[in-house]
């Protein structure tokens, strides 16, 4: 018997935001700050192609279940495609497009010559047996084989994929391919050809925008207080790496709900309670359980959505609290909610730096694999360090010399400057 992929995938509910459309309205509002051709534009906001296949993997008990599963390579002008692997119910086409589009334009504004791409499959991963999961990835691997490659496309781990995933993929690669190619794919462990510092990348960089942008506001990090929305691999480590720079982490949330503490927490005794119990809530330190919307609403200097695309919309905006959003999830702020924070004053860093740590130290990985020369944990972080500074600078820049209000425009026009400026360099073919 097989299963059909069709009744694991609920059709969006009536209201949500579509991220391709989140996207390509972002696109239009920095592109009336450039002077850029419509025609141009209009390319800019559409993927080169976008792959859709079925996989059939036998189940343990020996059925048979289609997955349906997809791959977007947005844009290749400035590099070969990177970008994500998820693992979700809630995978689309247009949600891996929007994706691989944000990719595109987070390699420009961090200025790496990389492009977008993503990938996704609609699965849920608990309901699956190890087994299962690595012939499910292997499957994936096999389809994907014609199209990635270290000079075409690198996939990397998304929401529900690791190290674990990504070594799957590497091997099933060589395996194929009959070669050793350790750049075809990044996120791996050490031992697969992986980099030092990578698990810690996007909350990294999430922390050090959050810095720079209280630095620029004039603010004090020292004792602000912060909320996490989404206590997975960037929202955890965001909250450690906040809280070592001596912020205080006074809330924090995963999909079963949240926690707080007027007084702060441990943000790591707070994951190694998750990682016990399967949950946040039940931690000891916590004085009061809350919902997700608590902690998105909360009265803090700085919040950081940390989960999935969607997070806030325009009527969760209007009792936002915080002053300073930093962006680790892709996509949390739906574009009418942007317009109401902008008015509150506001001050978001857009996923598209904040979040960009992850790329970064990918295309660290990258480099390394390519060279076979490895680099110590601190030369990673030094020079992710320098990345993210730059591109802030360049954010605030273009923010003060355009007269923009909204941080999220100004990195839009830093990045799709960028990218159109190496389509035109190139020329077009044919």
């Amino acid at each position: 018997m097989l299963i059909p992929a069709s009744e694991k995938q609920a059709d969006m509910a009536e209201g949500t935001t579509n991220p391709f459309e989140s996207l390509q309205s972002q696109i239009d509002e920095a592109a009336t700050h450039l002077e850029i051709g419509d025609d141009l534009i209009e390319r800019l906001k559409h993927p080169e192609r976008v792959l859709e296949t079925n996989l059939t993997v036998e189940r343990d008990d020996g059925e048979l279940e289609r997955f349906t599963a997809f791959r977007s390579q947005f844009n290749a002008d400035r590099g070969p495609y990177k970008g994500g692997i998820r693992y979700h119910p809630q995978v689309s086409r247009d949600e891996v497009k929007a994706l691989s589009g944000w990719m595109t334009y987070k390699t420009a504004i961090v200025d790496i010559p990389l492009g977008g791409g993503k990938g996704g499959i609609i699965i849920d991963p608990d309901e699956y047996s190890d087994d299962e999961l690595e012939r499910v990835t292997r499957t994936f691997a096999t389809e994907l084989r014609p199209l990635i490659g270290e000079d075409r496309d690198i996939p990397a781990p998304d929401v529900n994929t690791g190290q674990r995933e990504m070594n799957w993929i590497k091997d099933t690669y060589e395996s194929l391919e009959n070669t050793t190619e350790p750049g075809v794919i990044t996120g791996k462990n050490l031992a697969s050809g992986g980099s030092e510092g990578r698990v810690e990348a996007t909350g990294r960089s999430t922390v050090i925008a959050a810095r720079e942008a209280f630095d620029y506001l004039g603010k004090d990090l020292e004792g602000a207080t912060v909320a996490v929305q989404g206590y997975g691999n960037a929202g955890w480590i965001a909250a450690k790496l906040i809280d070592e720079m001596g912020a205080t982490v006074v809330a924090a949330s995963d999909s079963s709900g949240g926690i707080y503490n007027p007084d702060g927490f441990d943000p790591v005794a707070a994951k190694d309670h998750k990682n016990e119990t399967g949950s946040i809530l039940g931690y000891e330190e916590s004085v009061e359980e809350l919902t997700n919307e608590d902690v998105l609403t909360m009265d803090v200097d700085l919040l950081i959505p940390a989960a999935l695309e969607n997070a806030i919309d325009a009527d969760l905006a209007e009792n936002v609290s915080a002053d300073v959003i930093s962006e680790a999830a892709n996509g949390p702020l739906t574009p009418a909610a942007d317009e109401v924070l902008e008015d509150e004053d506001v001050f978001i860093i857009p996923d598209i730096l904040a979040n960009a740590g992850g790329v970064t130290v990918s295309y660290f990985e990258w480099v390394q694999n390519r060279q076979r020369f490895y680099w110590s944990e601190s030369k990673v972080n030094d020079e992710l360090e320098e990345h993210i500074v730059d591109a802030f600078d360049a954010l605030v820049g273009t923010l003060e010399e355009h007269g923009l209000d909204n941080p999220r425009t100004a990195a839009y026009v830093v990045a799709i400057q960028r990218v159109a400026d190496a389509f035109e360099e190139a020329g077009t073919f044919p």
